[in-house]
């Protein structure tokens, strides 16, 4: 039977082999059967079908013993099947079975990964009634939990208990210290490690990695006395994630092998900085794409505001011979690039599409669809979907808030603004955008300044430059033109064209010939090719009866050959 097991390559052979059991009467090889199932299907990858089938396996078993009991836990466990683990352990207690060793171990591995806490607390009560505290690999499954729980005071409790913990204990303490942001402790966890293993070393230089501290990452991956492909990308990683692109591009070149993981650390690393040629130059080099790779590259395009692109390569991707089915991922990526460009009809094309292909609309697809719809005026359908979410973060609310804002609907943005807030939902600074642009609206000044000043008073939250641009508009809508020129030089950061475009605009409305020439140079410096700037400063001067210097300024957009681009705008028709 273990041959024919074997030489099996499909799951319907294996039933068939099944089928010559239950006919021939050769029940008593049922457990035998499950074991070499369960063996011939460990290192294989399974699918929901090959799970399903395996416990139609042990739940034909008359008697299944506690070895069974225990190696069909262990094999749900390991396979990622945690609630099916957790399940079966249940059923094993209630069936009047003791566990042994490797079932509970493998029950409390489940517990962990699902942060199961209630029922891992339980299992560790059992640990004592059974007599399984002094087992290295139980009391290794336990500081595992507790870690991943994040309770490290129980975790160390644990471990300080072991008599002789093995590389893999030790390993789950410095992870739970690690996790817990506690880098000195973790520090003094992998020096007193006696026999480190890759592991270790990749732990603790990922800690250091995504703390930022790249000179002692660098410097432990220096010390490595072996290296793995995770080691490389944990320092990779580190550099893409900093911004020194440089440096992680060094160690791209340098690396032995390069997976999956390099290239998308790569080319997310890229997107962060901004540099979208650099991270479409690697993605068009990289042979072997995947669904991530293709995901990572349209969330590029998308980031970085450039959703044109992003759905270009989005049907590049569905074409018959790259041959790659989108996820969730793709889809919110995907709806969000039609977000920025005011497509509903194609946004709405993708829904039936997602619904067609069987994609589910969880939490995080309905919020994109949430604020497509509030950016394209649908404010309606928005909160319907907003109603309907099974939890409200911060990114729902910072939608339906925005949303709001740029439709002229104040008094709604500031409720849902304060109902986020009573919820002890922090507000980001999309959320801020959003409050800001709908005060702006509404031309309430004083509000409007409180609620910027909050920011950093109350949520710890750094102005952006296009918050500052709501604030010099909304300062200038209200004719307090100094009042915005003095906000304007008090910014931490260079103010970009926005933040003078808004001045300029407010000079224009009222007439300000000193701070508007001061707005236009700054503007035509940092933007020079574009014509709404001299056309604004000739129009000031044509206000203040000043035509000489709205001639010349006429004449300079002719010599430049500047001509004002007419405004459009368009109405999607048959939206249903």
């Amino acid at each position: 039977m273990k041959s024919l097991l074997k030489s099996c390559k499909t799951l319907n052979q294996t039933k068939q082999i099944q089928t010559q059991i239950l006919t021939n009467g050769f029940n008593e090889l049922l457990p035998n059967f499950l074991h070499h199932l369960l063996q011939s299907t460990s290192n294989n990858k399974t699918s929901h079908t090959s799970f399903q089938y395996v416990q139609q396996v042990f739940d034909q078993l008359p008697q299944p013993d506690v070895f069974t009991w225990a190696c069909t836990i262990r094999y749900f466990s390991q396979h990622g099947r945690s609630k099916d683990a957790i399940a079966l352990y249940i059923r094993m207690h209630y069936a009047g079975f003791h566990p042994s060793t490797y079932a509970v171990a493998a029950a409390l591995k489940a517990c962990a990964r699902i942060s199961e806490n209630i029922l891992g607390t339980l299992i560790h009560s059992q640990v004592f009634k059974y007599g399984f505290n002094l087992n290295v690999y139980v009391q290794t499954s336990l500081v595992d939990l507790y870690s991943k729980l994040g309770n490290m005071e129980t975790a160390q409790r644990v471990f300080n208990e072991m008599a002789e913990p093995n590389v893999v204990s030790w390993n789950s303490i410095l992870h739970g210290h690690l996790k817990a942001g506690d880098l000195s402790k973790a520090r003094q966890v992998f020096d007193e490690i006696p026999m480190k293993d890759v592991v270790s070393w990749n732990s603790m230089i990922s800690g250091y990695a995504k703390a930022g501290e790249m000179g002692q990452a660098n410097c432990l991956f220096e010390e490595m006395p072996e290296r793995n492909s995770a080691s490389w990308n944990s320092v990779l990683c580190g550099y893409a994630d900093s911004g020194n692109m440089e440096e992680a591009r060094k160690l791209f070149i340098e690396m032995p092998q390069r997976s999956n993981v390099t290239w998308i650390a790569m080319i997310s690393g890229y997107s962060k900085c901004g540099n979208v040629d650099s991270a479409r130059k690697l993605f068009d080099s990289f042979r072997e794409k995947d669904l991530v790779s293709w995901n990572a590259m349209i969330a590029c395009y998308t980031q970085n505001s450039r959703p044109k692109e992003a759905l270009q390569l989005f049907h590049e991707m569905r074409k018959h011979d790259v041959n790659i089915q989108p996820d969730e991922m793709t889809f919110s990526c995907v709806i969000s690039a039609c977000s920025q460009l005011g497509d509903l009809e194609f946004g709405l094309w993708i829904k039936t599409y997602m619904s067609r292909i069987g994609v589910a609309l969880d939490d995080h697809l309905a919020t994109a669809l949430i604020d497509l719809y509030a950016k394209c005026g649908c404010i309606d359908k928005a909160y319907e979907l907003f109603h309907g979410l099974k939890r409200k973060d911060v990114v729902a609310y910072s939608a339906m808030i925005l949303g709001c804002g740029i439709n002229g609907n104040t008094s709604e943005a500031i409720r849902l603004f304060d109902e986020m807030i009573t919820a002890n939902i922090s507000p980001n600074s999309v959320t801020y955008t959003g409050i800001l642009t709908a005060y702006n609206h509404a031309g309430l000044f004083e509000e409007g300044y409180r609620c910027f000043s909050s920011m950093s008073t109350d949520h710890r939250l750094m102005p952006t430059a296009d918050h500052y641009s709501i604030m010099v508009d909304l300062l200038g809508r209200a004719g307090k033109l100094e009042e915005a020129y003095k906000l304007i030089k008090s910014m931490p950061m260079r103010p970009h064209a926005g933040v003078w475009g808004a001045l300029l605009l407010a000079c224009r409305v009222h007439c300000n010939v000193e701070l508007g020439e001061i707005a236009a140079q700054h503007c035509i410096e940092l933007e020079p090719d574009t014509s709404g700037y001299y056309s604004l400063l000739a129009n000031i001067y044509a206000s203040a009866e000043r035509w000489e210097d709205a001639k010349r300024l006429r004449k300079v957009m002719e010599e430049k050959k500047l001509s004002k681009i007419p405004g459009c705008s368009w109405i999607p028709s048959n939206i249903s």
